[in-house]
């Protein structure tokens, strides 16, 4: 039987998708950034919205994602030290893939539920797809019926 062969683009698309993990890569730090998604929030703010984290976690995770670049910490109180958070632009930017893992995580539940969101003309669910900002056309994706023509620079 043949060995199965990974693509060039494959391969840069897992590269690509290697160093997001490695920025993110956790439940936590995934959460904790959707958190600062609608804005800068203290450090108790941040904890309220992630139910569960505990503080060592949470203040790990802010640590992380600021040496990261992904959030900046500005101080509000010199005694006791307190500081605001909020995304930087690059934080900012994973709020589509954010909505895209939300949107996968409501269709496919672990309760058997689907509460993904749905088009209000008709009532179904909504689907992501890549497209080209500039030309506005979808791009095609490997597996697809029409030619792949998406590639990673």
């Amino acid at each position: 039987m043949a060995q199965p062969t990974v693509s060039p683009a494959s391969e840069d698309q897992f590269a690509a998708l290697s160093q997001a993990l490695e920025a993110i890569g956790d439940r936590w730090s995934l959460l904790v950034t959707a958190a600062l998604l609608d804005g800068p929030a203290r450090f108790g703010d941040v904890q309220e919205a992630v139910r569960g984290i505990a503080p060592n976690i949470l203040s790990q995770r802010l640590r992380r994602l600021e040496e990261r670049g992904l959030v900046v910490a500005q101080p509000y109180s010199a005694r006791p030290p307190r500081y605001l958070y909020e995304l930087t632009e690059t934080g900012r930017g994973l709020a589509g893939a954010l909505r895209l893992l939300a949107g996968w995580g409501a269709r496919h539940g672990v309760d058997g539920t689907s509460d993904a969101p749905r088009h209000s003309a008709c009532g179904t669910p909504l689907e992501a797809r890549w497209h080209c900002p500039v030309c506005r056309e979808t791009v095609g994706e490997p597996g697809d019926d029409v030619e792949p023509d998406l590639y990673y620079a």
